[in-house]
């Protein structure tokens, strides 16, 4: 009798954990990293040739599967960075950000924070220096 109680108690606080929305983290770790994957599979891939003006990508659309606007750079060269910002072109002319580009090398990076669906923007790309003659970089959105 004390054994079908414990039983029955187990499985009533299960039961009230799963009705609470309670997820094990290992359960979680998943979702998190399939979002990622899933922002990340869709990126496009550019290539920036050095000029002495800033150039412009786009103009693209944010959707739902990437919640900021990132770039990281796809070389081989260590040292070669790309300055980068984003152009909300429905609402100004001007870089995000107070006007300022944000460095970018090889690791995921952020151009641009919580942007709302549906947004249209343009990517503009300058070069960090001489280094950055033909560089090939991703942009996930």
């Amino acid at each position: 009798m004390i054994r079908n109680r414990t039983l029955a108690s187990a499985l009533c606080t299960a039961a009230a954990l799963l009705g609470a929305g309670a997820v094990p983290a290992s359960a979680q770790a998943p979702a998190a990293s399939a979002a990622a994957t899933s922002c990340y599979g869709g990126a496009k891939t550019l290539t920036y040739h050095y000029q002495a003006a800033a150039k412009e990508y786009g103009t693209y659309t944010t959707s739902s599967r990437c919640n900021d606007i990132n770039l990281r750079l796809v070389t081989d060269e260590p040292g070669v960075y790309l300055d980068a910002c984003v152009v909300f072109v429905d609402h100004t002319t001007k870089c995000n950000n107070g006007d300022a580009y944000t460095t970018h090398g090889t690791e995921w990076g952020t151009v641009a924070t919580d942007v709302k669906d549906g947004t249209h923007f343009v990517l503009r790309v300058h070069a960090y220096d001489i280094d950055a003659q033909n560089v090939t970089f991703q942009i996930a959105y």
